[in-house]
């Protein structure tokens, strides 16, 4: 087709010449683009040519066939040479064929786009338009152009693009010509690397990889990450932030997933979008349904099926959002699906980028799984310090009542509690020895008990053996420290179990403890308790308080002790309970400064 090759060199160097014309006189392009249109127009009678001669080439006899090979390997070598993008289009819009023309202008390796959906490559709000123009093609045979964009591998490109229908041989359907001439991009020069296959922009790729796990380390092990729940909220504004333009966050919740977070590009409007991706179903998402069942992460580089994220009322959920590339990984080990989307006008997302927000996903689970266990401990420990200390003082006919509660650097033991009996009120401190969840739970043990059988017994030190008896059957191999005592008018009767002394307080300041002792609950069957009954008056107070306040050490490793107590309890005198516990408190505070390892419970009652 000696024709042919000549008339394929002619055009040749006309396109090149408007190429020249237009970036020498990008001001004037009118003339530039008519004249193109006309050069597409000689380049679909070409292929209309070279097409005919093939056909009559097919009804040469059967000692001829070396011929027709021949033609349809020049068929395929004009194809390849075509100095313009052209890409051949099944009924459907998918990619049969494609020039290295073509891959050029949207840098994409050869035949990388063949069996993908070239729809998904024009502007979202040419798309509706793309797929008319093409079934009317296919449908009239009338050619048909119109001007789009197409964006892929990060590049944009304003295009006029002409469709001619086709019938090709050994193709049982028909196809269309699709020749796009860019109108407003300058193309890159012949045999010039992908800038992401050049050895720094594989360096800097990786390097943005490493400082993605490390940023996504650092905030995942972040104290308030595990005392609020913001651990997924930020990390997918982080990766919103550096790796695309929608985050969205599945969790499994009672065997299901649920939407948790939807973050969306800052950079225009998208209110209304994000709320409708918040409400669709991740149920309906055939891709978050196929990571969670597998368990492994998927990527399209290019998103091949706009509706595998599903749908929201403007139609699929990618086309909504103008998808271009995808990734979608695990959260942990089945606890949800993490996926991101990039628009098609931003470089794809690659196998390596798979690689590392897998990795995001396995550290996001850890954090969730973490952070769930730590909420739950904590409120396990916010009952126990419930169960504990009561949460107002009731009042106490006669007297005022205050008092402090500082829970310890872990879910200790101390209690203390007020509560009615026959004819007056009763008070109960004390903690058992240890620390943790089990020490917590005895101490809520012999304060309930101390408050319900004081319903029935008139002496605190029965109400005392009694509990002990309950702790020895119980076999906790624990042993709690407890002072006990009912408050009848100016009588304070009170029962100690290896507790230290209560403060008398009077109003000259001089100070005069009770006598304590004892031996603590749950060591033997039979308990040996201090019994001592005392008289309050009118202007006296009586303090008691907790083994972590005595216990205290500042910075040289000194205890604070009962004589610094009696110190500060001296210049409080004639003042309101509520500020003698106060004082104790501040001055605790400044010589450990302001360290608390053990609880503090300070309780003051005085006679008014």
């Amino acid at each position: 087709m000696p024709d042919l090759e000549h008339a394929l060199d002619a055009l040749t160097g006309r396109v090149s010449s408007l190429r020249e014309a237009r970036t020498a006189y990008p001001a004037d392009l009118a003339q530039t683009l008519d004249a193109a249109l006309a050069e597409l127009d000689t380049a679909v009678e070409l292929l209309a040519e070279a097409r005919e001669q093939l056909r009559k080439g097919g009804k040469r006899a059967a000692g001829k066939k070396d011929g027709t090979q021949r033609e349809l390997k020049l068929l395929r070598q004009v194809f390849r040479a075509f100095p313009v993008p052209v890409i051949v289009l099944d009924g459907g819009g998918v990619v049969r064929r494609i020039n290295p023309e073509t891959s050029r202008m949207l840098g994409s390796p050869d035949g990388y786009l063949v069996g993908r959906s070239f729809p998904l490559l024009v502007d979202v709000s040419r798309r509706a338009a793309f797929r008319s123009h093409l079934t009317s093609v296919l449908q009239t045979g009338q050619p048909s152009a119109f001007e789009t964009r197409l964006a892929h591998q990060g590049r944009t490109h304003t295009v006029q693009v002409a469709l001619t229908r086709l019938t090709m041989p050994g193709e049982p359907q028909q196809m269309v010509a699709a020749v796009a001439l860019p109108t407003e991009v300058q193309l890159p020069e012949p045999g010039a690397r992908r800038p992401e296959q050049s050895d720094g922009a594989l360096l800097i790729a990786a390097a943005k990889r490493q400082d993605l796990l490390v940023k996504m380390g650092t905030l995942l092990l972040d104290e308030q990450a595990l005392l609020r729940p913001v651990a997924m909220a930020r990390a997918t504004r982080l990766l919103a932030a550096e790796w695309a333009d929608w985050v969205i966050a599945d969790l499994v919740r009672g065997g299901l997933p649920r939407r948790s977070v939807v973050v969306g590009p800052k950079d225009h409007p998208v209110g209304e979008l994000v709320r409708q991706v918040e409400a669709a179903d991740p149920g309906a998402s055939q891709v978050v349904l196929q990571v969670l069942e597998r368990g492994s992460g998927v990527v399209q580089e290019m998103v091949d099926d706009e509706t595998m994220l599903g749908f929201c009322s403007e139609g699929p959920v990618l086309t909504a959002m103008g998808a271009g590339s995808l990734v979608c990984v695990p959260i942990g080990a089945g606890d949800g699906a993490l996926t991101l989307v990039r628009a098609h006008d931003k470089q794809p997302f690659t196998l390596a980028d798979l690689a590392v927000l897998q990795e995001v996903g396995l550290q996001l689970g850890l954090a969730v799984r973490a952070q769930s266990s730590y909420q739950s401990r904590s409120r396990a420990a916010d009952a126990l310090s419930a169960s504990v200390a009561p949460r107002n003082l009731p009042d106490v006919p006669g007297y005022e009542a205050a008092a402090v509660y500082h829970p310890g650097s872990s879910v200790g033991a101390e209690f203390y509690d007020v509560f009615p009996v026959s004819k007056g009120c009763g008070f109960a401190l004390g903690g058992a020895a240890g620390k943790g969840e089990e020490a917590a739970s005895v101490s809520a043990m012999v304060r309930g008990g101390l408050r319900v059988l004081s319903v029935w017994e008139s002496d605190p030190d029965l109400v005392m053996r009694k509990v002990n008896e309950a702790l020895v059957a119980q076999g906790t191999g624990m042993f709690v420290m407890a002072v006990a005592g009912f408050v009848r008018g100016r009588e304070i009767r009170m029962s100690s179990a290896g507790h230290h002394p209560a403060v008398l307080l009077q109003p000259d300041g001089s100070v005069r403890y009770a006598a304590g002792g004892g031996v603590p609950l749950g060591i033997a069957p039979e308990a040996e308790t201090c019994v001592e009954t005392l008289t309050v008056s009118s202007g006296e107070t009586l303090v008691l308080y907790s083994e972590g306040l005595i216990s205290s050490r500042n910075d040289r490793g000194e205890p604070y002790g009962e004589e610094r107590l009696a110190d500060v309890l001296g210049r409080c005198a004639g003042q309101a309970p509520s500020t003698v516990v106060k004082a104790v408190e501040s001055d605790r505070n400044a010589f450990s400064g302001g360290q608390v390892w053990d609880e503090i419970v300070v309780f003051a009652l005085r006679g008014v």
